[in-house]
């Protein structure tokens, strides 16, 4: 399906600003360069199971995607990588090389599980993760103030259809919300270049890259350096949850960690095994494979 245009409306208001950490004073290559060998978070991260995760409230990272993703942009420097972690992510992880390098090459890895907020209350020494960062309530979350700075939004992935209604829906949240593009996740490798170009022209300063893991990872990784975009933001089936097709679970279920459950009751077919399975060895890597926080 070839990528669709839906244009935002006026709308003025004010969103608080986060300090600067994006500087124009180093080349992309150079960038690219530190990046691959583990020197590019800009936030703190500790080791969850495994995985880094970042010390970030969900109001932290949507001021970070405000501020950072259209300098980014501007700056002609590599997107940042933007990855979730959650029980099925810690599990991948240790059984998934490329999986697993793909979350250290992110630059910011944002706890979409409970399971990782409450891991990092074990940590100590002031290194708690605040509160649960779901890619759903960050999306939803930070759609007003993208309308009020004008960011430039992309959608990519979902069923044919999918993320178009989802881009009306998200225009009836926010008006005035800038989404300059959309096109949905079927796509072959061997087409990707054209995504790439596509993106590339509607000058997104966010994509939210919905293909499900790993492919999500797995794309932009390999194809960051082509892309000018500001933050690569995965988001497995968030654009489906916006367009009611999955229902999500009621706030208390939210608030308690117990979503996964909703999740598994409304979707047994396709959760059962993979709970069955992951659920447990989670658990044990965040008891065997949790350190202490590192910058």
């Amino acid at each position: 399906m070839v990528g669709a245009m839906v244009d935002g409306r006026g709308w003025t208001a004010t969103a608080e600003a986060v300090s600067d950490t994006v500087t124009a004073d180093e080349t992309r290559e150079a960038q690219i360069a530190r990046m691959r060998q583990g020197g590019h978070r800009r936030v703190l991260h500790v080791r969850i199971g495994g995985v880094p995760v970042a010390l970030l409230s969900r109001t932290g990272l949507i001021d970070r995607m405000l501020h950072d993703a259209p300098t980014v942009r501007r700056s002609g420097g590599p997107p940042w990588l933007v990855f979730d972690a959650n029980g099925h992510a810690l599990s991948m992880a240790a059984t998934d090389p490329a999986f697993r390098d793909a979350l250290e090459q992110a630059d910011i890895v944002h706890a979409d599980g409970g399971v990782i907020v409450a891991a990092s209350r074990l940590i100590g020494g002031g290194h708690t993760i605040p509160d649960r960062s779901a890619t759903t309530d960050v999306y939803i979350d930070s759609l007003v103030a993208c309308a009020a700075r004008g960011l430039r939004i992309y959608l990519l992935g979902g069923k044919p259809g999918v993320a178009e209604a989802c881009a009306r829906r998200s225009l009836d949240l926010a008006p005035g919300l800038n989404i300059v593009g959309v096109r949905d996740g079927y796509f072959s490798e061997a087409e990707e270049a054209s995504v790439v170009a596509e993106i590339n022209a509607a000058q997104a300063d966010v994509v939210w890259v919905g293909l499900g893991k790993p492919k999500e990872q797995a794309f932009c990784l390999r194809r960051r350096e082509e892309l000018s975009c500001g933050w690569l933001v995965t988001c497995g089936g968030l654009f489906n949850y916006l367009t009611g097709d999955y229902p999500r679970a009621p706030r208390w279920m939210q608030r308690t960690g117990l979503e996964w459950a909703h999740r598994l009751a409304t979707n047994p077919r396709h959760l059962l095994w993979r709970y069955l399975t992951t659920n447990p060895h989670a658990l044990w890597l965040i008891a065997t494979r949790t350190e202490r926080a590192r910058p």
